[in-house]
């Protein structure tokens, strides 16, 4: 016994007292405390700081903005001043005897000019964020004026330096502007500071109207075309940016943006430069230098539009460090309160436990020594839940003893009926199996209870709306031919009004008990379902005629209609009130087989139309579905009648665009394309009338006459040879591309069809490419054969919008076509996996033999990386929008992008 005892006295050498362990838990809450009082002091500051950044940087970026438009002033007194240097130039521009007047006023304007850069600069203080990028700008800006000033430069070469100048400054403000939009701002701020990106971009085209146009009217040859270009570029990122004032956040900047954009000087200016860009030398030099002062006062308007967006952004800015900083006090202030409260609530918690503790510790010492003594019972509830434990274990020694004291009196049985003993373990045991399969019996019954819920409406008991669509999807899949599903969508009509006048529980009582009428109308089968709040759902099986739904639906309104008792009370006997409701019922109907995997949702958005246009014409009615399809049949039955009219008198016309050689940026032909101006309706979108016409067979009659209007134009071009068209022997003559529907290549009279229109217009075969969308091949079988057949005569196929059908890679062997278009979704996308795919197909098309064209090249950059993939040609604004026939003599061939 010695060394067990000798074990027992070493525990209690080594346990702490409980206030050491109640101020380990009460450290570690206080700790966490700190670390998260300290993590919200450090977020709210790092707020302040970032808002601080921001307002500087904004401040800095409008520095920029104001040396850049300084800069842009320069521009045009700089030109002038060097077209009347030389006296042929300046007779060419048409500036004759007004050349010297004009020089000496350009010089006089350069000089005031520059002050004004000069001062711009001047302002900028040496720690702004803009310091770095403004004496950068300052050394490229004497550079371009001792260039000008030696007069050695030429007008095109003066222009490109200043406009890159221009550019370099405009990037370091988008520059600053997106560092000041990564600080973290309040929506408000990044919207005022999307503000001033926007006007800033428009303040900078604005001020390059003049100068870039005058630059085009001064030169000739080939900076005359650069110039032209560059002009053009101006022009419409001027007038792009003009009309997009509904993107600015606020009514107050639109409405400002439209006076400005709207302004009498900017009309002029806008009606001048526009009438110059459509016919080129129209104005001449000293009428161009005429309309300085209308430009003038357009940027005068924009700086100070400019300035208001800046004024906006810097207070939105200023008023979000302002609310940082008055966060960040309440957040240190709110910190040491909880600190400081935590602290002593602790100590005055811990010292109550304490004593509780102590009590009891006592008292199970004694009682471990023996001592049956009675057990105080206060504290915390844990304390006294253990003291009361204590006191009934006591208890039962106390009981033992009795049972002892019994035995040695030897009345057993007495006893042991007088005063029960707890079970030895086995009956432990088995009291715990027991309880354990009550457990498990009560889980399965919840389990139950919950998925019957999980389908069902509470309040109803009727399947909701998720169950609802599980049957109807079941009814359709088996729904066998001849017969039909229906579904009839009930939407209660003034139900809110009984929410609102007689309360919830009103309404709950109204819902239950139309329910039950619903249910009462049916027939054994039929399924009523709850979608959520006022909408009811009858799904009808195997409806042989529309009629009975619709009889159903009217029994179904009589039914809802009848008043509704509510607010009764039976154990009190106060009487309810009656309450009405109506019912609007939509119906829809789906034959058997005439759904796809969707067709539960489908049918359900049909009742839902339906009782939509139930309630429009006066609720308590009953609508069915087919009324609006027939509705939209005539509409497109109208649309096409007057289409094949229109094609009768010759409303349609043909528009054409050029498609590019990427490699050298030659013409290499022109896709057709429809256009319709219906009298008394205007322009109707080509997408519009040819989905109408490819309903019917009047596709077919459209793709004919295109056939023979697009080769009789092509024929008409060969003879005349406009501007872009190439000479004899300097490269293949160009083509022209048709459009065939599916319809019209499944028409067994379309090699009829191509051959009559090649031989009414003498043009070759190889100069007809027929393009045919990708999902054709996929959808018909054979219209691979029917293309074999048609490039057997020698005409060219391509397969338009490829990439978003299914037409595998792998295929492209026994693909009967010449060329691939890449659609202008995969061209325009910037995923990483898109361009993958695109090189992808440029590399597996010219594999097999194929060229390839690119849909909608817009940009620049679209173009080089297409040609450093290979890719043959490309149509797209960047080159040309589609062109009247009219329009296409003077379409010029696009400067080659140079490569890198």
């Amino acid at each position: 016994m010695e060394p067990t005892t000798d074990r027992v006295r070493g525990h209690r050498l080594r346990a702490r007292p409980v206030w050491q362990h109640l101020a380990a838990l009460v450290v570690v809450p206080l700790l966490a405390t700190g670390v998260v009082t300290t993590g919200s002091v450090l977020e709210r500051s790092r707020e302040l700081t970032e808002a601080g950044q921001a307002g500087s940087l904004m401040r800095a970026a409008t520095q920029l903005d104001a040396v850049r438009r300084a800069v842009d002033s320069e521009l045009l007194p700089t030109l002038t001043r060097n077209v009347t240097r030389d006296r042929e130039q300046a007779l060419a521009a048409g500036f004759g005897d007004q050349r010297a007047v004009t020089y000496l006023t350009a010089v006089n304007r350069l000089q005031l000019a520059r002050q004004v850069t000069d001062r711009a600069v001047a302002r900028i203080p040496a720690g702004s964020p803009a310091a770095l990028g403004t004496a950068l700008a300052v050394e490229r800006l004497r550079t371009v004026r001792s260039a000008a000033d030696q007069g050695t430069s030429s007008t095109d070469a003066l222009a490109g330096l200043y406009l890159d100048l221009s550019d370099w400054l405009a990037h370091a403000e988008e520059e600053v502007i997106t560092r000041t939009t990564a600080t973290g701002l309040s929506e408000r701020s990044a919207l005022a500071v999307n503000d001033v990106t926007l006007v800033a971009a428009l303040t900078q085209q604005a001020s390059r109207e003049v100068p870039v146009t005058f630059t085009a009217r001064v030169l000739d040859g080939a900076p005359q075309v650069r110039a032209r270009q560059r002009s053009a570029h101006v022009l419409g990122t001027y007038r792009e940016l003009a009309g997009a004032g509904a993107e600015l956040s606020t009514s107050a900047m639109r409405l400002r943006w439209v006076e400005v954009t709207r302004s009498d000087p900017a009309r002029r200016l806008a009606e001048a430069l526009a009438a110059e860009s459509t016919d080129p030398g129209r104005l001449s030099g000293p009428e161009l230098l005429q309309l300085t002062d209308a430009s003038a006062q357009r940027d005068r308007d924009l700086a100070a539009m400019l300035e208001g967006a800046v004024d906006t952004a810097v207070g939105a800015i200023d008023a979000e460090q302002a609310s940082a900083a008055r966060r960040l006090s309440t957040t240190v202030l709110a910190s040491l309160l909880v600190l400081a409260g935590a602290l002593a609530a602790a100590l005055a918690q811990g010292r109550w436990l304490a004593r509780a503790l102590r009590r009891l510790a006592d008292a199970a010492g004694r009682v471990g020594r023996g001592e049956l003594v009675d057990v105080p019972q206060r504290g915390p509830r844990e304390v006294r839940t253990a003291a009361r434990a204590l006191a009934g274990a006591v208890a039962e020694l106390r009981r033992v003893r009795e049972q002892a004291d019994a035995l040695s009196r030897g009345d057993l049985a007495g006893a042991l009926r007088e005063h029960p003993v707890r079970g030895p373990l086995g009956e432990a045991v088995q009291a715990s199996v027991q309880q354990l399969v009550r457990a498990v019996q009560q889980r399965e019954h919840l389990q139950g209870e919950l998925a019957h819920q999980a389908a069902h409406d509470p309040l109803t008991g009727l399947p909701n709306r998720a169950q609802a669509l599980r049957l109807l999807s079941r009814a359709l899949d088996a729904c066998t031919a001849g017969a039909a599903t229906g579904l009839l969508f009930v939407d209660l009509d003034g139900f809110k009004a009984v929410n609102d006048t007689a309360g919830h529980a009103a309404g709950d009582a109204v819902l239950r008990e139309v329910a039950e009428r619903l249910r009462g109308c049916v027939r054994e089968g039929d399924v009523v379902g709850r979608l959520g709040g006022d909408e009811f759902v009858v799904l009808v099986p195997g409806v042989v005629d529309e009629a009975e739904l619709v009889r159903l639906g009217e029994r179904l309104v009589a039914a809802v209609r009848r008043p509704v008792e509510v607010g009764a009370d039976r154990a009190t006997g106060a009487a309810g009130r009656a309450v009405r409701v109506g019912a609007s019922v939509g119906v829809a109907l789906a034959r058997a087989g005439s759904r796809g995997p969707e067709g539960a949702e489908v049918l359900l958005a049909e009742a839902d139309s339906a009782v939509y246009r139930a309630k429009s014409r006066g609720r308590g009615r009953v609508e069915v579905f087919d009324d609006a399809l027939r509705a939209e049949l005539a509409a497109r039955s109208d649309l096409q009648h007057a289409l094949r009219e229109g094609l009768r008198r010759g409303e349609l016309t043909l528009h054409y665009q050029p498609v590019v050689d990427l490699a050298d940026g030659s013409l290499t032909g022109y896709e057709a394309l429809a256009r319709w101006d219906r009298p008394g309706v205007g322009p109707v979108r080509p997408d519009v009338f040819v989905a109408a016409a490819e309903a019917s067979s009047l596709v077919c009659d459209l793709g004919r006459w295109v056939l023979h209007e697009a080769t009789a134009q092509l024929a008409r071009w060969r003879s005349e040879r406009p501007v872009a068209w190439p000479a004899p022997g300097e490269g293949a003559e160009p083509t022209i591309a048709v459009n065939v529907s599916g319809r019209h290549l499944a028409d067994p009279r379309l090699l009829e069809d191509v051959a009559d229109a090649l031989a009414a217009s003498g043009v070759p075969p190889h100069l007809l490419v027929l393009e045919i969308t990708e999902t054709v091949l996929v959808d018909d079988p054979g219209a691979t054969a029917r293309l074999q057949r048609l490039r057997a005569t020698g005409v060219a196929v391509a397969i338009d919008d490829f990439g978003t059908g299914f037409t595998s890679i792998g295929q492209l062997p026994s693909t009967p076509a010449d060329t691939l278009k890449i659609d202008r979704s995969f061209v325009a996308s910037d995923d990483a996996g898109r361009r993958g795919l695109v090189a992808l197909t440029v590399h597996a098309a010219h594999t097999f033999g194929l060229r390839v064209v690119a849909e909608g090249v817009e940009e620049p950059e679209q173009a080089r990386w297409l040609r450093e993939q290979g890719c043959d040609t490309a149509q797209g604004y960047l080159f040309a929008r589609p062109l009247p026939a009219g329009e296409v003599a003077g379409w010029q061939l696009p400067v080659v992008l140079a490569r890198p």
